[in-house]
């Protein structure tokens, strides 16, 4: 009797799980649909770019930019955009109506067509103002929302704009250092949606801007002066590698967008190369220096034409005579410096100028660079042109490089543009050349500000040497006369050097006051002067009531050595 009464008991039980189990395989259906159909709606998007992907990439921050003294350069802020969820449109034509009224530059058909692809959604204009997102949002149209993104804001505009590179629309870096921080990881951190402003530290560069807005203000003034075309500066620290500033005019804002086919995106110190002319010298004495068997007493016979068959190497004024090693410098000699490195042959010279990273694409963070045009066939008429700046073209950043090395005590350090401190410097370094070479390129350079083609670069109180450089470009094959590209190199203290300045004017003009002469000791030089009379006390270097002359400088030098 008993049993007979459990079992309607145990059947109620039973009947009892088996609906919670349906209901809660039915929930889990239902979530599950619910699961797929947001999956669905959040892989679908308009032209292709992914909300999973894309507009996650675009809500993600990018790290802070800032020069070496913490200054921001770059830096993400908050801006609106538009979209549309077409599913929830009542009315797509009015919604274009009343768009239109507030963003008059939307494209009508693109739009359109849009608002009526029923997908669930769809972007319509990325990055608005807050007064064009507060107009739209008081029209009330249904399907119609802002998203928040983050967009790169370059606080200087143009200043550093070959350096800092740019973004595209979605906060992604698509050129210079803004390409090379999404090179290190960020673009995956992205696309996995933890680069958060959190996770992120600031990128500290090399740059100082102060120095930056120096050099870029001078070379303004002279590519004006000079109705130049172009014109370039670097300042490089020469004890680590680090580029301090880096200008190339024409430039361009990263805040707007352009053209990138434009000749003003073009950063000539890295992309371009160019045939360096006598500036290009400096390493043709570096080697003979360097090779043990040329001194700064040896003599070379300049008192004609070199020939090569039906080409002649002349020089531009002629000292027509034999000529010390300090000689061929100071008058910056072709035929002098031609013989100077045939003397030690062509597979040497080679040798030198691979050793020197003349002849390979010069890497940096920049992801823009130009590899350097060598000549196919290489004979004694190929080193001697060479030897002063023509038939071999690099960027200037390598070549500035390689000058570097001359002054520093013979070491090769791969040029930055992030803070590096002199230790880091050490580990990439490469030793090159003899320091008692060193210091007899530092004597050379020095004696060019005081007797030679470098004197309109010599500022009181600073100790600068550099050398000119003076190159015919060439047009439809053949060099041309009056078309020129000139280039000085300044080194500063020259006793102890620290910094050196590059500038490059391309096809500067003649004035009344330069006797019509549009070489490089007439406009580079000068200008060079300016810009370490500027940059100079912002970097630390203070003008000195006592200067050592060239001779005292190597005479220092050789007695340093000596202890050692």
């Amino acid at each position: 009797m008993l049993a007979f009464r459990k079992r309607p008991q145990a059947n109620a039980a039973a009947m009892a799980a088996t609906r919670i189990r349906l209901v809660m395989a039915g929930f889990c259906l239902v979530f599950a649909a619910i699961a797929v159909q947001l999956t669905h709606l959040a892989l679908t998007a308009d032209d292709g770019v992914t909300r999973g992907g894309g507009s996650d990439a675009v809500a993600s921050a990018r790290p802070d930019i800032i020069d070496r003294n913490g200054d921001i350069i770059a830096i993400d802020v908050k801006s609106p955009s538009l979209f549309a969820e077409p599913r929830r449109l009542i009315d797509p034509d009015e919604a274009l109506e009343g768009l239109l009224k507030v963003l008059p530059d939307l494209d009508v058909e693109e739009t359109r067509k849009r608002l009526n692809s029923g997908r669930g959604f769809a972007w319509l204009k990325r990055e608005i103002t807050p007064s064009q997102q507060r107009a739209i949002y008081r029209l009330g149209i249904p399907g119609i929302g802002f998203l928040k993104e983050n967009r790169r804001i370059y606080p200087d505009g143009p200043i550093l704009s070959h350096v800092i590179g740019g973004v595209n629309v979605d906060n992604q870096g698509i050129s210079g250092l803004e390409k090379w921080v999404d090179g290190r990881g960020l673009a995956e951190l992205h696309l996995a949606g933890f680069a958060t402003d959190s996770q992120q530290k600031p990128v500290q560069l090399s740059i100082d801007m102060r120095v930056q807005h120096a050099v870029r203000d001078e070379l303004l003034r002279a590519k004006e002066k000079f109705s130049a075309l172009h014109a370039m500066g670097l300042v490089v620290d020469v004890e680590t590698g680090e580029i301090i500033s880096m200008v190339s005019l024409p430039d361009f804002d990263p805040n707007i967008s352009g053209d990138p086919t434009d000749e003003a995106y073009l950063n000539r110190l890295t992309t371009g190369v160019f045939e360096m002319g006598s500036t290009f010298k400096a390493l043709s004495f570096a080697m003979a220096l360097d090779s043990d068997r040329i001194g700064l007493h040896s003599r070379f016979d300049a008192r004609s034409a070199m020939r090569f068959g039906k080409f002649s190497i002349r020089d531009y004024h002629g000292e027509n005579r034999i000529l010390t090693v300090p000689e061929i410098f100071l008058a910056s000699s072709n035929i002098g410096t031609a013989k100077m490195v045939l003397a030690l042959g062509v597979d040497a010279h080679k040798k030198f100028l691979k050793k020197m990273g003349q002849l390979d694409r010069l890497r940096t963070e920049l992801a823009e660079s130009a590899m350097p045009i060598v000549p196919r066939h290489w004979g004694e008429l190929n080193s001697a042109t060479i030897s002063f700046g023509h038939g071999l073209s690099v960027a200037p950043l390598q070549a500035v490089m390689a000058v570097s090395s001359m002054v520093n005590g013979g070491y090769l350090i791969p040029p930055t543009f992030i803070k590096r401190s002199p230790e880091e410097a050490r580990e990439v370094a490469t030793k090159v050349l003899k320091t008692s070479t060193s210091d007899e390129m530092r004597y050379l350079m020095r004696l060019n500000a005081e007797k030679g083609t470098a004197r309109k670069a010599n500022v009181p109180g600073y100790i600068v040497g550099g050398k000119t450089g003076t190159a015919e470009k060439v047009v439809n094959g053949r060099y041309a006369k009056n078309k020129l590209l000139t280039s000085f190199t300044a080194i500063f203290p020259m006793d102890q050097p620290r910094y050196q300045v590059l500038v490059m004017l391309d096809e500067p003009k003649g004035l009344k006051e330069t006797y019509g002469y549009a070489t490089a000791g007439w406009n580079a030089a000068p200008t060079s002067g300016k810009i370490v009379e500027r940059i100079a006390p912002m970097l630390g270097v203070s003008p000195r009531a006592v200067i050592p002359t060239a001779e005292e400088m190597l005479h220092n030098a050789g007695q340093k050595l000596a202890e050692r």
